[in-house]
């Protein structure tokens, strides 16, 4: 059930949000601390589009439809249905997402890789352009992918601090306004990622460069569904994590009324022998994690559905929501949207209309969840089955 207080929030009206506004050069916030200035003097960054900032994220901290893969995860994508990897392949079938039929009605924000970004549609309408008409707010994925962490046991480390500034910039240009990092750890690495506080140092300054200019980040260190623990386990180490991260965002001045959380959901390890039911996830995200580590500031938090089937991670989600919260409890999923749908496509020009109403089934369904509507009823066997892949990355 949504939180009371959000629906007296003022927000965006549809368009709002690119009418009569000029571009703006990229901001630059300085914050000087001096010995004897008191801490009530410290200025919170991104003071030129602060106001922009806190609309812009209550607008999006809807429904988000994450359609960022890389162009490497989304030819595994087209893959998976025997389509080749290319560029006309990819413009095809994110032309059939963002072209379905009143997907504005079910989805407030959606996640754009940088090709996406500036690609058009197969006929030649600007994708960004697209979203807009469907009262959509466009996003961008703004990190450069994962490299090998020397030193480490298989980890990746998320690169892209350098040139984010003027990237921002450029993204929030070309109609970006929200912006997604996106690290993944592996529980080798989050059970010791107290000691690597560098991490989180990157974090909080990649937000306020996403801030400076213009873009509503995204806070979103997933912490993998790979291994055999058990829910209590991945509470314990979701706990510091986020503890953590919230620090470091603090101490870089981030504003949080101008942010979104992105979570992976806390439960037992996909290899786990043990089971959770929706009550029970919902207990231990909404109650055990977020009320303990998340400023009711922050909007929303959006969900990432992390492997679990495309049925599941909507029960999970409508079970957050049978009782208030101090935030907006939704989703940004990827594959728990696309899933049926690209299935169902099959690269098949005959078959767009059909995997179109598969996508809008999908995000009518969890439109329900995050309201705490949704019953179940009458999904398909295939939207059951586990999307789970282990050492999965975008």
């Amino acid at each position: 059930m949504a939180s009371a207080s959000l629906k007296s929030s003022p927000v965006l009206d549809k368009l709002e949000w690119v009418k009569g506004q000029s571009l703006r050069q990229p901001s630059v916030s300085v914050v000087r601390c001096h010995p004897t200035a008191a801490p009530s003097t410290l200025t919170i960054r991104a003071a030129s589009y602060s106001d922009e900032l806190v609309k812009t994220a209550k607008t999006v901290a809807s429904r988000i439809l994450a359609m960022d893969e890389s162009n490497a995860t989304c030819g595994k994508r087209l893959d998976s249905i025997g389509l080749e990897n290319t560029e006309a392949n990819r413009q095809a079938y994110r032309t059939l997402l963002v072209t379905a039929p009143e997907l504005g009605k079910c989805i407030s924000g959606a996640i754009l890789f940088e090709e996406t970004l500036y690609q058009s549609t197969v006929d030649g309408e600007k994708i960004v352009d697209v979203l807009v008409k469907q009262g959509i707010v466009p996003g961008i994925k703004v990190d450069k992918g994962l490299v090998p962490l020397p030193g480490s046991n298989n980890e990746s480390w998320c690169q892209g601090l350098d040139g984010l500034a003027s990237r921002a910039a450029a993204y929030y240009q070309q109609g970006a306004r929200f912006a997604q990092w996106y690290p993944i750890l592996a529980w080798g690495w989050a059970e010791t990622l107290m000691d690597l506080r560098c991490f989180y140092i990157d974090f909080g300054l990649g937000f306020c460069n996403m801030q400076d200019n213009g873009l509503v980040p995204i806070v979103e260190p997933e912490i993998l569904l790979d291994g055999e623990n058990g829910i209590d386990r991945t509470l314990e180490v979701a706990q510091k994590v986020w503890a953590e991260v919230f620090f470091y965002l603090a101490e870089n001045n981030v504003l949080f009324e101008g942010i979104l959380l992105k979570p992976s959901m806390v439960t037992p390890g996909a290899e786990s022998k043990e089971k959770a039911s929706p009550e029970k996830v919902a207990d231990y995200n909404t109650v055990s994690l977020l009320k303990r580590r998340i400023p009711p500031a922050v909007p929303g938090i959006m969900f990432l559905s992390g492997g679990q089937s495309e049925v599941e991670a909507t029960l999970n989600l409508n079970a957050m929501n049978q009782a208030p919260n101090p935030w907006h409890v939704s989703f940004s999923y990827a594959r728990a949207l696309q899933n049926t749908c690209l299935e169902t496509w099959g690269g098949r020009p005959e078959s767009v209309k059909a995997a179109q109403d598969a996508l809008i089934l999908r995000a009518k369904a969890n439109s329900l969840a995050q309201l705490g509507k949704y019953t179940g009823e009458g999904e398909s066997a295939e939207a059951k089955e586990g999307m789970f892949v282990k050492g999965y990355t975008y």
